[in-house]
């Protein structure tokens, strides 16, 4: 039986997922937590994760994986020398410095575009531009090609979730013209669709951990849509609620959506297209008040059939990015009642409206009416937010099939291998 694995590089860990071909079933899990926030940025610590991940999945299982993918969180990059090694440290995904370079960047760039972030890969390159390491730099990389690379070997390599928010036009598969008034003297990514065989495993790596020597390194994608995968959405107007630490939605859309007024973007599924956006909202503005304990406590004395008379905009800090794009926007968090029971009902709701205005605004421009959510994340074991947001959002509001993005990842290696006849692109 064949087997396939994916790998998921998180903001706390990182994750591995093997599942076999015949039902989909997961074979093994393997896991490599981050001591702490200094390991995100370190590509030391996830060139051990990476490694560490692969030594811990059973023998007998390695020999019979037959494709391998790995996602990144988006917009996390570095840049490398013409050996692979990163020249300097890498900018994380919410790393906005590029801001600085933003005005520069509106002069090129369409209006509206989904660089013209403070975050995106193409503002944090223009940023990187000014270091001086860059004169040594080679190749601009994401997260997940760097991984790919320690792994397959091939220097260069990207996939079109990951190269999105560097300017790559996902209609047209192509870099734009407008790109290359920026003269950036260095090598951007070949891009390729996501889960794409791109090469055997480097001999060293299929000898250490035992391969077989026909397992194939495929073109990767982003955390966010690996955990859409991963969820069961596969219709128009099927989405994912990602409540973790952030909310995130993403909506299946028969029609492709982007303003970056509103943080809102687009990324190609297959012949569809995967709308939404990320507010800063969720689970961390939570964990502010109250213990993990504590939430689950007092969510079963919450009436999740009334609403809350508070009107919240829970923030830890000022600024959102979608529904309302805005970096200076205030938290509102006040009146706190006394009663930490009516304070989180709150919150829980307050939170909620910003997921439905989120979907009233996709759909307002053009996407999929909206027919099913399915949710990932921590928040989607709160049956009480469930019933809450199911309420607001009048629709079926239901757990993913698999939450692990790890498990979506697998699954786009194996169709990407099965797609492709197993064919490399580069060898």
């Amino acid at each position: 039986m064949n087997l396939y694995l994916g790998i998921d590089f998180g903001t706390s860990g990182a994750r591995g997922v093997v599942i076999d071909e015949e039902a989909y079933c997961i074979q093994a899990e393997v896991r490599y937590p981050f001591q702490d926030s200094t390991a995100t940025v370190t590509p030391k610590i996830w060139q051990e994760a990476l490694f560490v991940l692969l030594e811990q999945i059973p023998d007998q299982l390695r020999r019979k994986i037959k494709a391998i993918a790995i996602n990144g969180t988006s917009s996390t990059v570095l840049l490398v020398d013409a050996a692979g090694n990163p020249t300097d440290a890498p900018l994380m995904y919410n790393d906005a410095r590029g801001s600085l370079l933003l005005e520069h960047l509106r002069s090129i760039a369409p209006p509206n575009h989904t660089v013209l972030s403070a975050t995106s890969s193409l503002a944090k390159l223009l940023w990187m531009r000014q270091l001086p390491s860059f004169s040594e730099a080679r190749y601009f990389l994401h997260q997940a090609d760097w991984l790919g690379f320690l792994l397959h070997g091939q220097l260069g390599i990207s996939d079109y979730h990951n190269a999105l928010k560097l300017g790559y036009d996902v209609e047209e598969l192509k870099y734009p013209e407008w790109l290359e008034k920026l003269q950036i003297p260095i090598q951007l990514p070949h891009v390729l669709t996501p889960g794409t065989p791109i090469a055997e495993l480097r001999p060293e790596i299929m000898d250490k951990f035992g391969f077989s020597r026909d397992c194939l390194v495929c073109a990767g994608t982003t955390d966010s849509i690996a955990a859409f995968l991963a969820s069961g959405a596969k219709l128009p107007g099927e989405a994912v609620t990602s409540l973790g630490s952030t909310l995130v939605l993403k909506l299946l859309s028969r029609t492709r959506v982007e303003d970056a007024r509103y943080g809102i973007y687009s990324h190609r599924l297959s012949d569809l297209w995967l709308t939404g956006g990320a507010s800063n909202t969720g689970g961390a503005v939570l964990k502010q008040f109250f213990t993990n304990a504590e939430l689950e406590s007092l969510s079963r004395e919450i009436d999740a059939s009334k609403a809350s008379e508070l009107d919240y905009y829970p923030l830890l800090k000022a600024g959102d990015r979608f529904p309302i794009n805005d970096p200076n926007l205030a938290p509102r968090l006040e009146p706190r009642p006394d009663n930490p029971v009516e304070f989180l009902h709150g919150l829980l709701e307050s939170i909620t409206h910003i997921e439905a205005r989120g979907y009233e605004l996709l759909q307002e421009m053009g996407a999929d009416k909206l027919s099913r959510v399915y949710t990932a994340g921590g928040g989607a074991a709160n049956d009480t937010w469930t019933a809450i947001r199911a309420r607001y959002l009048q629709i079926p509001v239901v757990a993913s099939v698999y939450t692990e993005a790890a498990y979506g990842t697998a699954l786009l290696g194996m169709e990407g291998v099965k797609n492709s006849n197993c064919v490399t692109i580069f060898s």
